[in-house]
């Protein structure tokens, strides 16, 4: 059943978080991965049908993004006993199959999807230079079932305004997807 983000307010001050890296095997933490430019954070998963329509664009997207400056950290906090195909073995085969140019973090507590309000996959946080959440809310509004191409337009409208320097327009739609797989 499809599940809409909670939109945490606009202003939030990033929370720091350190977390496995399921290609490396290494801690990594928000402070260590953030941009002075521009952080995207992001909660997606292996098998959500909103979040394997994507991929390939979103892989696309961030390369485009990091190419200018932006860190992007992908974080997985599904419920690997009841999901095991959301586990770290595939979360690293997700990132060699679509060629994802950013750190895919392992949230094994939930913790860190808690701290953020996260409710579903893909969810999607933009923080500014001095981590200060801009936007939150959906990559585009494609879905599954419907005939709009992905094109990561909102995400990008919101990062270029970000990197024009430019206010980030409030009117955000939330992002909508598999609700997250609590424990």
């Amino acid at each position: 059943m499809a599940e809409q983000s909670t939109m945490l307010p606009l202003g939030t001050i990033a929370p720091n978080f350190t977390l496995l890296d399921a290609v490396t095997g290494q801690k990594r933490s928000f402070n260590d991965l953030a941009s002075s430019v521009g952080t995207v954070v992001m909660f997606i998963c292996n098998h959500c049908p909103f979040v394997i329509r994507l991929k390939p664009t979103l892989a696309a997207v961030a390369q485009e993004y990091t190419d200018r400056g932006v860190s992007f950290i992908a974080i997985n906090s599904n419920d690997i006993v009841n999901y095991p195909q959301d586990g770290p073995e595939f979360m690293k085969k997700d990132v060699e199959e679509f060629g994802y140019p950013f750190p895919f973090l392992f949230d094994e507590t939930q913790e860190v999807a808690r701290t953020f309000r996260a409710a579903c996959t893909p969810d999607f946080y933009i923080f500014d230079g001095e981590n200060k959440l801009v936007y939150r809310g959906q990559f585009d509004d494609s879905r599954p079932g419907n005939t709009i191409p992905v094109t990561g337009e909102s995400l990008t409208n919101a990062l270029d305004s970000l990197l024009e320097g430019l206010e980030v327009s409030t009117d955000q739609k939330p992002s909508i997807g598999c609700g997250i797989k609590w424990k």
